[in-house]
């Protein structure tokens, strides 16, 4: 019987366009899917079997490489495939790039490492001695390393070893990376109000159908979301012991709080995915996600390309927020692409939030979604009051942030004995340093960006690239000495006015530069509940998913910031994060409140804060996104040109207008541009910025990526292409 010639196309994590052919040898067992190893170049590479096909007879006039080895990893699915190609097309950045996004580590697509273990046999030996005896104690059922069983029994290594020889323990050998807890659905979680046994049911009977059914679960801060989508979580779990569960979070500082909520709901932590889960970790997660053992995954938005084996929901919570925005690489929207992944896996997802996106509001209203309502908190727990402080009005003192009837209202919640959270969503000292001599402002040297000081680190720092320098003792322009003077508050120059008001309050700062780790979050968001803060002055880290109960006073410094600009989200963004934070007031028995300092309380976002109207806001808000054509009503594409030369990247930007598609596929689009945007600089590059609008159901993705074939790339120009661009900047 002859050997069947197949051939394989293999997509490689790279900028390429397509697959690459390759034979394979009669030696391999290759099917779509498979992982392996392939000369590309001058290199060998990791890539992906997109597709594979049996060829009649060797193919002429082309002298193809042959496939070199390939991985025991389960193969990957045509789902991921189909979702990878969706991703590549949709973004236009191509399925190469966002291959690179789904594969792990060369580790994890290996045999799990093993390590020996000892274990108790069932041989007893005829000497035993009081340590052998000890020994024989300690191991009891377990397994353990060598080493660490003679430190727990007290004796040394020879010991143990003697009973090896003896036949009294036996080594046994074990994968390193060994399967996670499993989680137990059966386990009862809390008591459920009536409105939340309602939704609860309603998306049980959801994941029981299983089909793409995606529901929003809309629901006021504190009413009990997540203990809703528990349910379904479990009913997913029950239905079939290989179903997978994916839960997308957009902060990390929220992944520990639910982790926490996980292991007593289920009896078992979930697996982890984010930016700060170890090398080790990563690997192992991956690995058990792709051979079905790992059933509940809770991450980050990168947690949507992981090789799921039989995915049965996904849950997208605080959808709303703009982290599921990736702004580099592949820039992806990952509640979008969560429906694409639910769609693809005919399988339902949840997406949760007290201040839902515009864009999912309009897909609920209109029939594309399901829509529940959760409109009440659990027991006696009440919304806060929300009011403003008129800065007009009642200005703080120079040089001062916090007015005072703020200062009052805290001055009073601390003498109850309750807590306070003040929100600025501004890391670091101050976000501008000045001479006071020559009216420099300190600037990153290679953006249009100003640095930010950061008084405990004493460094100048640019928020946008991570430029980092210490700060000057004088001037660098002017060399005044002692001259560079902060303006404006960040969260630090704000804990040192509190620190002076309220001397005997003890006050912590929430922020991704005090808390930089996982094991940092959990410490401080346990010594908030255990009250043992008084006063937390926090970013928006503070601002979402938390829970404290004695927190009853939250004031927002600047409820302005944000407002501003030219972002056609600005106005949502803000009512949002308001919203969001303000939620974070009362929500046990103590009655809460929020305090909103403000220049513009006639802002529409504010009325509707201060009114409870949130279908005002609303209304106002579609209204106006309706008569610009914007989302939800119509598409938005933007393209940055950067080169190192700024008459390169105005030329190379003009040149890519003038080569716009004019076929009939291009009716209906706007051109914008191109124009300055508000950072001019970006690490060395000067940049311009087209904005094209289109209508609704304009396939703008396929006209970006003609436009693009289109134009040459030259010299040091780079293009990037943002479909439904959330940074305007």
């Amino acid at each position: 019987m002859m050997n069947r010639l197949l051939l394989a196309k293999i997509l490689f994590p790279l900028p390429v366009p397509e697959p690459f052919d390759y034979l394979v040898p009669a030696s391999l067992q290759v099917t779509a899917g498979s992982y392996v190893i392939a000369p590309l170049g001058t290199r060998k590479a990791v890539g992906v079997v997109w597709a594979i096909t049996e060829l009649p007879e060797p193919p002429k006039g082309r002298k193809l490489k042959q496939v070199l080895e390939v991985f025991a990893t389960r193969p990957m699915s045509q789902q991921q495939r189909d979702f990878i190609d969706f991703v590549g097309k949709y973004t236009c950045a191509g399925s190469g790039r966002v291959l690179r996004m789904c594969l792990p580590n060369l580790d994890a697509l290996l045999a799990s490492p093993t390590r020996s273990l000892i274990t108790r046999s069932a041989q007893i030996p005829t000497k035993l001695t009081p340590a052998r005896n000890k020994v024989l104690e300690i191991v009891a059922d377990k397994s353990w390393p060598i080493g660490k069983l003679a430190e727990a029994a007290g004796v040394g290594s020879g010991v143990v070893n003697g009973l090896l020889k003896a036949g009294g323990l036996q080594k046994t050998m074990q994968a390193v990376d060994g399967p996670f807890a499993q989680p137990q659905p059966e386990r009862s979680g809390l008591k459920l109000t009536a409105s939340q046994i309602a939704a609860s049911n309603t998306l049980i009977q959801t994941v029981q159908q299983q089909k793409f059914t995606p529901v929003l679960l809309d629901g006021i801060t504190g009413s009990g979301k997540t203990e809703v989508y528990f349910e379904a979580v479990a009913e997913a779990l029950r239905q079939h012991p290989d179903h997978q569960v994916l839960i997308l979070l957009p902060e990390i500082a929220l992944t520990q709080d639910v982790l926490q909520r996980f292991a007593v709901r289920f009896g078992a932590k979930p697996a982890e995915w984010h930016s700060d889960v170890t090398g080790a970790m990563r690997r192992r997660v991956w690995r058990q996600v792709a051979n079905g053992t790992a059933r509940i995954v809770v991450g980050a938005r990168s947690a949507l390309f992981l090789p799921f084996a039989k995915l049965a929901l996904i849950v997208v919570d605080e959808e709303h927020d703009s982290s599921y925005k990736q702004e580099e690489g592949v820039l992806y929207h990952a509640r979008d692409m969560a429906v694409v992944r639910a769609n693809l896996a005919d399988c339902p997802i949840l997406l949760a939030s007290a201040t839902p996106a515009l864009e999912t509001l309009h897909n609920a209203r209109s029939g594309r979604f399901a829509h529940l309502m959760l409109d009440s908190r659990p027991g006696s727990s009440q919304l806060p009051h929300i009011s403003a402080i008129d800065l007009r009005i009642n200005p703080p003192a120079t040089a001062k942030w916090l007015s005072p009837p703020l200062r009052e209202a805290m001055q009073l919640t601390l003498g109850r004995g309750e807590q306070v959270l003040l929100y600025l969503n501004r890391r670091g000292y101050a976000p501008l340093t000045i001479c006071r001599n020559c009216g420099e402002r300190m600037k990153s040297p290679d953006t249009d960006s100003f640095l930010v000081e950061h008084k405990h680190s004493g460094r100048l720092i640019c928020h946008l690239t991570g430029f980092s320098m210490p700060k000057p003792d004088k001037c660098p322009t002017c060399a005044e000495p002692d001259s560079l003077h902060p303006v404006g508050p960040g969260v630090e120059r704000l804990a040192e006015e509190v620190a002076a008001v309220f001397p005997k309050a003890r006050c912590e700062v929430f922020s991704s530069d005090t808390t930089r780790t996982p094991a940092q979050i959990r410490e401080l968001i346990a010594r908030m509940q255990g009250a043992e803060i008084d006063i937390l002055i926090g970013t928006q880290m503070a601002a979402k998913g938390h829970n404290f109960p004695k927190l009853t006073l939250v004031g927002v410094v600047d409820a302005d910031m944000g407002l501003g600009g030219a972002d056609l989200r600005a106005g949502e963004r803000t009512y949002q994060a308001l919203i969001q934070v303000a939620g974070r007031a009362g929500r046990a028995e103590l009655p809460g409140r929020a305090m909103l300092q403000t220049h513009q309380p006639e802002h529409e976002a504010i009325e509707a804060l201060l009114a409870c109207d949130r279908e005002r806001f609303i209304e106002a808000e579609l209204s106006l996104r309706q008569h610009m054509g914007f989302p939800p009503f119509g598409r938005l594409a933007a393209v940055v040109i950067s080169a190192f030369a700024e008459a390169e990247a105005e030329a190379a930007a003009r040149d890519f207008a003038a080569v716009a598609p004019n076929a009939p596929s291009a009716s209906g689009i706007e051109i914008w541009g191109p124009s300055e945007p508000v950072f001019t600089v970006v690490r060395g590059r000067f940049r311009r910025r087209l904005l094209i609008r289109a209508e609704k159901h304009t396939d703008l993705s396929a006209y970006m990526h003609d436009w693009r074939a289109g134009f040459q790339i030259k010299g040091s120009v780079r293009l990037k292409i943002d479909i439904d661009p959330y940074s305007f900047l």
